[in-house]
């Protein structure tokens, strides 16, 4: 018996009723700020995705050449796709451009619970306006959304790449990539603050020259813990760096104080200036939102300012803003959510209202029944007929299966 792929997945008109519900909500949402809802191809030039992603995308893509030998992909993610359609059918359209999408993305990766080989992603992007108004828009539209589908007990980070690449800039490391080496010296260092790698990082500066004891003032700003209150320490820290500019400082200031006059307050949000994202683009404001009762899998939503228009022929619109959110994960934590609280109800508005009306025959004329059903439907009324001639007994048993 052949069944379906690895990694991928089948659903219910049930689970379906709640992913369209879930979908619904998001949109709706979305339109509120003015965005507007766009579709790209599910495959795309391999080139898009090698350009700019990380190696770890590119590791896992699903790609291919066609019958006339041009190398294709499946998408791995959907910024590129958005920004590579802006370049080629909006580039003369009225800007900023709001612009939300939903579909199926594919990555070759481990298949486990809440990560798998085809996933879902909902995402918005503002092209064309830039700054701290720009960035608190698209983080305020996120933590909104959130909030609509009722999901609880979650954490946005925030940071901002800037800072940490002017500290380490300002120390002397280089945000050229060496030959033979498959990242910059910056970008390397991130990564070892990110992920609290000490040796990794002391190791990292000596290799470059630069004195090991300067991990001390960086790790002291990525240990840094809280809300908008961290930046003053991170001021100190900062100032004591020589050659260190604080505009990055100042400009998340300025999104955080404008994300809190625009949206619901979170459940918590934390300032984090490690958050580095995984895509080799982001130039500015990055923000995750992490649900700690998912363990490994608790990232649901990330996005932040980048720069990715140029590569199409357009810098003036750099850099850009948005966020990409996991589809699936979100559903399973709403699930769980549920679960929890003994609710039939996942996503709000998911159950039908509509009553359904079930149309028996039995013996009567079909020609007579038919136009009935045909004037209920067109009336707005849900109405399933019966179809195999069964008897009342197990007529109404069937009326009663299908609610």
């Amino acid at each position: 018996m052949v069944q379906r792929p690895r990694g991928t997945r089948d659903f219910t008109p049930e689970v379906m009723n709640r992913r369209l519900a879930f979908e619904q909500l998001l949109e709706k949402t979305a339109r509120r700020s003015g965005f507007n809802r766009v579709q790209t191809p599910i495959f795309e030039s391999l080139d898009l995705f090698t350009a700019k992603s990380g190696q770890g995308v590119i590791s896992q893509l699903y790609a291919f050449e066609d019958k006339g030998a041009r190398p294709l992909t499946l998408r791995p993610e959907l910024t590129a796709p958005v920004m590579r359609m802006v370049a080629e059918e909006m580039r003369n359209d009225t800007k900023p451009l709001r612009l939300s999408y939903f579909g199926q993305c594919y990555r070759y990766e481990e298949f486990k619970k809440g990560r798998y080989r085809e996933f879902f992603q909902y995402g918005v992007e503002l092209v064309g306006a830039s700054g701290p108004l720009a960035e608190a828009e698209v983080i305020a539209l996120a933590i909104s959304m959130l909030d609509a589908c009722g999901l609880k007990d979650w954490q946005i980070r925030i940071g901002h790449v800037g800072i940490l690449k002017d500290a380490l800039s300002g120390l002397g490391l280089s945000s050229e990539t060496p030959e033979g080496a498959n990242e910059p010296p910056i970008a390397s260092a991130m990564r070892f603050l990110d992920k609290g790698d000490d040796k990794g990082l002391v190791e990292l500066l000596e290799a470059n020259g630069i004195a090991g004891q300067n991990a001390a003032p960086l790790r002291a700003l990525a240990d840094l813990e809280g809300g908008a209150e961290t930046l003053g320490p991170a001021r100190e820290i900062l100032s004591s760096l020589d050659g260190v500019s604080l505009d990055a400082l100042d400009e998340l200031q300025v999104t955080l104080d404008s994300v809190a006059a625009l949206a619901p307050a979170p459940p918590s949000l934390a300032v984090d200036l490690t958050v580095a994202r995984g895509l080799d683009y982001y130039t500015g404001m990055v923000f995750e939102v992490i649900v700690p009762s998912m363990g490994g899998e608790g990232q649901v939503l990330g996005g932040g300012s980048y720069k990715l228009l140029h590569l199409f022929g357009l810098p003036d619109l750099d850099p850009c803003c948005g966020f990409g959110l996991g589809f699936d994960r979100v559903l399973l934590a709403l699930e769980a959510q549920a679960a929890a609280e003994n609710r039939s109800e996942v996503v709000p508005g998911e159950l039908d209202d509509m009553s359904l009306i079930a149309c028996i025959p039995f013996n009567i004329d079909v020609s007579q029944v038919l136009p009935l059903v045909g004037e209920l439907r067109a009336k707005g009324q849900r109405v399933e007929l019966e179809l195999r001639g069964r008897k009342i007994g197990k007529a109404m048993n069937w009326a009663n299966g299908i609610g």
